[in-house]
Protein backbone atom coordinates (compact mmCIF):
# COMPACT_ATOMS: atom_id res chain seq x y z
CA UNK A 1 0.00 0.00 0.00
CA UNK A 2 2.39 2.12 0.92
CA UNK A 3 4.35 1.48 -2.88
CA UNK A 4 1.44 2.74 -4.58
CA UNK A 5 1.17 6.15 -2.39
CA UNK A 6 4.44 6.76 -3.13
CA UNK A 7 3.57 5.74 -6.96
CA UNK A 8 0.88 8.27 -6.86
CA UNK A 9 2.74 10.98 -5.02
CA UNK A 10 5.30 10.49 -8.05
CA UNK A 11 2.64 11.13 -10.86
CA UNK A 12 0.61 13.78 -9.83
CA UNK A 13 0.66 16.59 -12.15
CA UNK A 14 -2.15 19.27 -10.87
CA UNK A 15 -0.06 22.98 -9.90
CA UNK A 16 0.87 22.77 -6.29
CA UNK A 17 -0.76 25.82 -4.83
CA UNK A 18 -0.32 26.85 -1.25
CA UNK A 19 -3.60 28.03 0.59
CA UNK A 20 -6.42 30.56 -0.80
CA UNK A 21 -5.69 33.31 -2.39
CA UNK A 22 -4.52 36.71 -0.92
CA UNK A 23 -4.91 34.69 2.37
CA UNK A 24 -1.17 36.43 3.48
CA UNK A 25 -3.53 39.67 3.76
CA UNK A 26 -5.70 38.51 6.60
CA UNK A 27 -1.86 37.57 8.49
CA UNK A 28 -0.78 40.07 10.60
CA UNK A 29 2.66 38.96 10.69
CA UNK A 30 2.95 39.75 6.91
CA UNK A 31 3.37 43.48 6.00
CA UNK A 32 1.52 45.11 3.67
CA UNK A 33 3.00 45.26 0.02
CA UNK A 34 2.21 46.14 -3.35
CA UNK A 35 0.38 42.47 -5.27
CA UNK A 36 -0.70 43.75 -8.05
CA UNK A 37 2.61 42.17 -10.01
CA UNK A 38 4.02 38.91 -9.49
CA UNK A 39 6.24 38.28 -6.96
CA UNK A 40 9.17 35.81 -6.43
CA UNK A 41 10.74 35.32 -2.96
CA UNK A 42 14.40 34.13 -3.08
CA UNK A 43 17.67 33.18 -1.01
CA UNK A 44 19.55 36.54 -1.27
CA UNK A 45 22.79 34.48 0.07
CA UNK A 46 22.90 32.63 -2.60
CA UNK A 47 25.02 32.33 -5.43
CA UNK A 48 22.94 30.04 -7.65
CA UNK A 49 19.70 31.63 -6.57
CA UNK A 50 20.86 35.24 -7.40
CA UNK A 51 22.03 33.74 -10.62
CA UNK A 52 18.20 32.53 -11.54
CA UNK A 53 16.74 36.24 -10.39
CA UNK A 54 19.50 38.03 -13.13
CA UNK A 55 18.08 34.86 -15.17
CA UNK A 56 14.40 36.67 -15.01
CA UNK A 57 15.62 40.11 -14.77
CA UNK A 58 17.67 39.81 -18.28
CA UNK A 59 14.28 37.81 -19.71
CA UNK A 60 11.32 39.82 -18.17
CA UNK A 61 11.33 42.69 -20.94
CA UNK A 62 7.75 43.61 -19.67
CA UNK A 63 9.43 43.88 -16.07
CA UNK A 64 6.32 42.27 -14.63
CA UNK A 65 8.54 40.50 -11.57
CA UNK A 66 9.19 41.96 -8.50
CA UNK A 67 11.33 40.24 -6.16
CA UNK A 68 11.89 40.03 -2.74
CA UNK A 69 15.08 38.00 -0.57
CA UNK A 70 13.60 35.52 1.93
CA UNK A 71 15.61 36.95 4.67
CA UNK A 72 13.61 40.54 4.23
CA UNK A 73 11.39 41.11 6.75
CA UNK A 74 8.78 40.38 3.97
CA UNK A 75 10.10 37.34 2.72
CA UNK A 76 10.60 36.02 6.41
CA UNK A 77 7.15 36.62 6.99
CA UNK A 78 5.26 34.99 3.63
CA UNK A 79 7.93 32.09 3.75
CA UNK A 80 6.15 31.76 7.42
CA UNK A 81 2.67 32.17 6.29
CA UNK A 82 3.13 29.42 3.80
CA UNK A 83 4.80 27.35 6.23
CA UNK A 84 8.68 27.16 5.48
CA UNK A 85 11.04 27.05 7.49
CA UNK A 86 13.07 31.00 7.49
CA UNK A 87 16.76 29.04 8.95
CA UNK A 88 17.63 27.42 5.96
CA UNK A 89 15.54 28.50 2.92
CA UNK A 90 15.48 25.31 0.29
CA UNK A 91 12.76 26.65 -1.43
CA UNK A 92 11.52 29.79 -3.42
CA UNK A 93 7.89 31.30 -3.92
CA UNK A 94 6.10 32.85 -6.32
CA UNK A 95 3.25 34.68 -5.21
CA UNK A 96 1.13 35.72 -8.38
CA UNK A 97 -2.44 36.95 -8.33
CA UNK A 98 -2.35 36.12 -4.36
CA UNK A 99 -1.50 32.11 -4.98
CA UNK A 100 2.06 31.26 -3.95
CA UNK A 101 3.78 29.09 -5.85
CA UNK A 102 6.55 26.43 -4.32
CA UNK A 103 9.16 24.69 -5.83
CA UNK A 104 9.36 23.12 -9.31
CA UNK A 105 5.61 24.55 -9.90
CA UNK A 106 6.70 28.48 -9.01
CA UNK A 107 10.25 27.76 -11.92
CA UNK A 108 7.91 26.63 -14.23
CA UNK A 109 4.95 29.69 -13.94
CA UNK A 110 8.39 31.94 -14.05
CA UNK A 111 9.16 30.34 -17.38
CA UNK A 112 5.86 30.37 -18.49
CA UNK A 113 5.51 33.91 -17.34
CA UNK A 114 8.43 34.98 -18.82
CA UNK A 115 7.56 34.49 -22.73
CA UNK A 116 9.05 34.12 -25.54
CA UNK A 117 11.71 30.76 -25.66
CA UNK A 118 12.03 30.55 -22.31
CA UNK A 119 8.18 29.91 -22.01
CA UNK A 120 9.00 26.66 -24.32
CA UNK A 121 11.14 25.29 -21.12
CA UNK A 122 7.10 25.53 -19.23
CA UNK A 123 6.88 22.06 -21.13
CA UNK A 124 8.48 20.52 -18.15
CA UNK A 125 5.25 20.84 -16.46
CA UNK A 126 4.28 17.33 -17.96
CA UNK A 127 6.69 16.02 -16.05
CA UNK A 128 5.26 14.44 -12.77
CA UNK A 129 5.50 16.98 -10.04
CA UNK A 130 6.86 14.43 -7.77
CA UNK A 131 9.55 13.57 -9.94
CA UNK A 132 10.35 17.68 -10.94
CA UNK A 133 9.86 18.60 -7.11
CA UNK A 134 12.70 15.28 -5.98
CA UNK A 135 14.96 16.88 -8.93
CA UNK A 136 14.55 20.64 -7.45
CA UNK A 137 14.66 19.45 -4.34
CA UNK A 138 18.29 17.93 -4.86
CA UNK A 139 19.45 21.04 -6.37
CA UNK A 140 18.12 23.19 -3.91
CA UNK A 141 19.89 20.94 -0.78
CA UNK A 142 23.15 21.39 -2.72
CA UNK A 143 22.64 24.91 -3.91
CA UNK A 144 25.53 26.09 -1.79
CA UNK A 145 27.89 24.11 -3.24
CA UNK A 146 26.92 24.90 -6.63
CA UNK A 147 27.08 28.41 -6.84
CA UNK A 148 28.61 28.96 -3.24
CA UNK A 149 27.22 31.47 -0.48
CA UNK A 150 26.65 35.25 -0.71
CA UNK A 151 28.36 37.00 2.24
CA UNK A 152 25.17 39.87 1.45
CA UNK A 153 22.15 39.61 -0.38
CA UNK A 154 22.06 40.84 -4.01
CA UNK A 155 21.82 44.91 -4.43
CA UNK A 156 20.11 45.98 -7.33
CA UNK A 157 21.24 48.47 -10.02
CA UNK A 158 19.52 51.34 -9.90
CA UNK A 159 17.34 50.40 -12.59
CA UNK A 160 16.08 47.58 -10.99
CA UNK A 161 15.66 49.22 -7.38
CA UNK A 162 11.93 49.78 -7.89
CA UNK A 163 11.41 45.99 -8.70
CA UNK A 164 13.03 44.88 -5.66
CA UNK A 165 10.58 44.58 -2.14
Amino acid sequence: MARLRWVGFMFRHRSETLGTAYSYRADPAVPDFPDDRPLIVFDGECGFCSRDIDFVLRHDKNALFRFTPAQSELGTALMRHYGYRTDNYETSLLVENGIAYPRSDGVLRVLKLLGGRTSLLAIFRFVPRGLRDRVYDLVARNRMKIAGRRQACRMPTAAERDRFI
